[in-house]
């Protein structure tokens, strides 16, 4: 089960270094429960969507990833991505470490970790700079995607 497992992490990394939501979403179970310092929690369909949006506004996309670890019931990974923030022109390099759950073959909790700081001194330079650590800018920013999210959705 362990080997199964640390394929499916590899699988979805895989889909989202070919941009493919929909392979990603696949690997997800239906009542899937995601977590980021951007997003917040997000479950079932809204993780997915998520996927779908990011991905299709990806613009000078690469991911890398590694360190990929699974047993019969949690797993982790490292992974990078490098993009172009599309609100300010700003390249971003996001060192995230992951943590999943599985259950029935897919996974049931993913929970991404990065430094929002880190995240928003390259996204929105110089204000992230000064203001991105305290949560006043986390709030923004997670406002931000949510509302990004839900007109992705209406728009669907």
């Amino acid at each position: 089960m362990s080997e199964t497992n640390r394929a499916l992490i590899t699988t979805f990394y895989q889909a989202f270094q070919r941009l493919d939501a929909e392979a990603m979403a696949a690997c997800y179970c239906d009542d899937v429960l995601f977590s980021d310092p951007a997003f917040g929690e997000l479950r079932g369909r809204d993780a997915g969507d998520m996927w779908r949006m990011l991905t299709t506004r990806a613009k000078d996309f690469s991911l890398t990833f590694d360190s990929v670890q699974a047993d019969e019931r949690a797993g982790s990974a490292h992974w990078v991505a490098t993009y172009l923030f599309s609100q300010t022109g700003n390249t971003v390099v996001n060192d995230i470490h992951a943590r999943f759950v599985f259950r029935d073959g897919k996974i049931c909790e993913h929970h991404d970790a990065f430094s929002l700081w880190r995240w928003s001194r390259q996204a929105l330079g110089f204000k992230g700079l000064l203001l991105g650590w305290t949560p006043l800018v986390g709030n923004a920013v997670r406002g931000q995607a949510l509302k990004g999210l839900k007109a992705f959705q209406a728009g669907r």
